[in-house]
């Protein structure tokens, strides 16, 4: 072998080794919440006397689902004289107008609700949580994102949990009311699952550090100060402060029974921006707030399961190398002799695909009475998680090298049923280079299949070709969704 075939083929098997072993912690997640699963959180009793709550509405040209938004807070089951309401409007379009009206006409019916607007978009979504949480009322705060619509009860079945001085946050399970839309969001909603359900599940129920979402729970005001308040030097301020205030000594709840319904993205640019965020922002916090973990005097099964939390984006870098050096890799050892190959690569490849398919398939067993029916999904959702590799590696160089990015809300369009049309209306985003990156990798892995069924490396096949058409399907649905339906596209710096 020359040297340079020789570091080609180090560097393959280093980077599938380490996917390998992120592979076994999902595993080690399903284990942890088989483990505890009958856990089940419980309030330490009741208040006496309720306490006063304000609920948050932070919203930023959302034109389609303000109203909806407010009017399903202000059903919220709470007595009147102790909830407050903010609508926190950062928007620059004919939002305003929908929310101000909304807040007039629920004003005017008995709600304690207020308008709240802000010129300059300073600090994005936590400047807005902090400058509505300097004239807030409530001992505790509730907040909830513009796709959302709470049930009634949330706040009473939240609420208890605070009689427990440690309790710092409750979250709720994020629901999916338009998850049978299309395969995108069907996929988007069991990725969810997965991330509730047995994450979630897992770290809260063993003791170990979980996050806030940014919505769908509620926060002892208190403890939001005590950890240093919300603070815009991540673009996710929400695993932010979930971090801090953990380190501080305070505990979280995660409710599984208590779901809060919302709208997942219908359009794979929107889907891909809202990751790109989440991404980045994780990777931001994971250079802030995890050498404090790792120095801590913390438990060592604390500290681990943070640092496979915190770092778990790096995958994507390591699926972006992955991805260039599969052909030139297999072509170097198809011709020292297959049988290399085959006892080699597919058990680690099966360690990195095998671990994602249980883990999702553990989920929907869990959620599903129907949940066989439901696995037909589990290829397209791999290869869907492939394809989100430029996009989301993308976003870990932005944070490795301190690129700064403003925090680009995902685009919602009120598509609750197969009726609802998103296609013509405002928010969709203009993305030109990505696309034809992934497609040329989607070309790319087409080439490498020919190669390897040509030559009888049939063992690999499988793996190839969820490469492929994931990096196929993500580029040419963003190709096609962007052009669909007249010029309403915007700009990436108007997002």
């Amino acid at each position: 072998m020359t040297p340079l075939e020789t570091l080609t083929l180090a560097s393959y098997f280093f980077v599938l080794v380490i996917l390998a072993v992120y592979g076994w912690h999902r595993y080690y997640l399903v284990y942890l919440y088989m483990k505890n699963k009958d856990h089940e959180p419980e309030p330490l009793g009741s208040f006496d006397t309720l306490p006063r709550v304000t609920v948050q509405l932070p919203i930023y040209n959302e034109m389609y689902v303000a109203d909806r938004l407010i009017d399903s807070v202000c059903q919220l089951d709470y007595p009147r004289d102790l909830l407050e309401i903010q609508v926190l409007d950062d928007s620059t379009d004919e939002t305003t107008s929908v929310a101000e009206r909304a807040v007039r006409r629920q004003a005017a019916a008995g709600i304690n609700i207020t308008y709240l607007h802000r010129v300059a978009r300073h600090g994005f979504k936590a400047g807005a949580l902090e400058a509505g949480l300097r004239v807030a009322s409530g001992e505790y705060v509730a907040i909830f994102d513009a796709d959302f619509i709470p049930t009634s009860d949330f706040l009473r079945r939240t609420v208890p949990f605070f009689t427990d001085a440690k309790v710092a946050m409750v979250q709720a399970r994020w629901g999916h009311i338009n998850q049978d839309y299309s395969l995108l969001t069907k996929i988007q909603s069991i990725l969810l699952d997965g991330h509730f359900v047995l994450e979630h599940g897992g770290r809260n129920r063993s003791g170990l550090f979980f996050n806030f979402n940014g919505t769908a729970g509620i926060w002892r005001r208190s403890a939001i100060a005590d950890a240093g308040g919300w603070q815009h030097d991540t673009l996710t301020e929400d695993l932010d402060l979930s971090y801090r205030a953990q380190l501080r000594g305070w505990q979280f709840v995660f409710l599984h029974d208590l779901v809060a319904p919302a709208e997942v993205p219908v359009e794979m640019n929107a889907f891909k921006s809202q990751q790109h965020r989440w991404a980045k922002g994780s990777i931001q916090t994971c250079r802030k707030v995890l050498p404090r973990i790792l120095r801590s005097n913390l438990p060592f099964g604390v500290k681990a399961e943070a640092f496979f939390h915190l770092t778990a984006n790096f995958n994507y870098l390591l699926m972006g190398v992955l991805s260039v050096l599969m052909a030139p890799s297999m072509v170097i050892r198809y011709n020292m002799g297959w049988y290399e190959m085959l006892l080699i690569d597919v058990p680690l490849f099966f360690a990195a695909t095998a671990s994602v398919a249980n883990f999702y398939m553990v989920c929907q067993r869990e959620l599903h009475k129907d949940w066989v029916t439901r696995l037909k999904y589990l290829p397209f959702l791999m290869s869907i998680g492939i394809g989100l590799t430029v996009n989301n590696t993308r976003a870990v160089l932005e944070a490795l090298f301190n690129q700064e990015s403003e925090f680009a809300r995902t685009p919602k369009y009120r598509i609750e049923g197969q009726a609802d049309e998103w296609i013509g209306k405002k928010y969709r985003q203009s993305v030109l280079v990505q696309p034809m990156i992934e497609l040329a990798l989607g070309l790319y892995f087409t080439a490498t299949v020919f190669y390897a069924l040509a030559n009888g490396i049939y063992g690999t096949v499988p793996f190839l070709v969820l490469f492929q058409l994931g990096f196929l399907y993500t580029a040419l649905l963003s190709i096609v969704q962007q052009f669909a339906g007249g010029d309403v596209v915007l700009k990436p710096e108007e997002v």
